[in-house]
């Protein structure tokens, strides 16, 4: 993710300086929106939420950012439906979306085991920070989504395709994950769970097209998590990787 000039300058990182920020981006943006210079933001009903979000998610091609934290959605009482709905939105999204990059709390993913709404587990990037500012999902830099509350989107949203206000957004997040942990690194003697069945096609020695057709991967997608996977095992080819995997006791 390259930076665009707006967002060489310095970026919020405390929880509420951000949320300021933000406030402050969208009464700016709703000023100019006012006076036909900028797009205005769609106010989207809590009905139409999740339709919505699987629309945007179905329509991206290259990169999904998300602030998301299932553990605050559970104790406010998000009906299970609703978290479903967007474990199957970010299971799709890591299979069809080359950049799927969520940043949560170690909450958050320790909450979303049994979920899904963490796509890491699946194939996703992620990283880990203390308390997320706010929820929030940009879908290939040109259309954002936050809560009407930032707390929760099962409560209404903002659609924002203001481009003022989506780098705005963009920026945070880049600031955010920069400062973040990879949670692979919480337990580095583990493979990853969305890597185990890449390894284990490349130990059958399977061709790429008849692994990725059996994990149901598009085959860019299981191209780059093996190139994932050597990173990982620190080596140049898929025989090495076999090796230092068996060496590291992953198979």
């Amino acid at each position: 993710m390259s930076p665009s000039p707006g967002e060489a300058r310095r970026q919020p990182s405390e929880p509420a300086e951000v949320r300021e920020v933000v406030n402050q981006a969208l009464a700016e943006s709703a000023f100019y929106a006012a006076r036909g210079v900028r797009p205005p933001a769609q106010r989207v009903d809590p009905p139409k939420v999740g339709t919505l979000i699987a629309r945007l998610t179905a329509a991206t091609q290259q990169e999904l950012l998300t602030f998301d934290d299932p553990s605050g959605c559970i104790s406010q009482g998000v009906p299970e439906r609703m978290l479903m709905h967007v474990a199957n939105c970010v299971n799709e999204a890591v299979t069809q979306i080359p950049d799927v990059c969520q940043i949560t709390s170690p909450q958050g993913l320790a909450s979303d085991t049994d979920l899904g709404t963490i796509g890491w587990r699946n194939g996703g990037q992620a990283r880990l920070i203390e308390q997320i500012p706010l929820r929030l999902g940009v879908f290939d830099r040109a259309t954002a989504v936050i809560p009407l509350d930032l707390e929760v989107f099962y409560n209404g949203m903002l659609v924002i395709r203001d481009p003022a206000v989506v780098n705005a957004l963009i920026g945070v997040h880049r600031t955010s994950w920069a400062s973040g942990d990879d949670p692979t690194d919480r337990d580095p003697q583990k493979i990853p769970p969305h890597l185990a069945p890449i390894l284990a096609c490349m130990y059958e020695g399977l061709s790429d097209q008849t692994a990725a057709a059996r994990l149901r991967l598009s085959p860019r997608t299981y191209t780059r998590r093996v190139s994932e996977l050597l990173a990982l095992l620190g080596t140049a080819s898929r025989f090495q990787a076999g090796a230092t995997a068996a060496h590291r006791g992953w198979i």
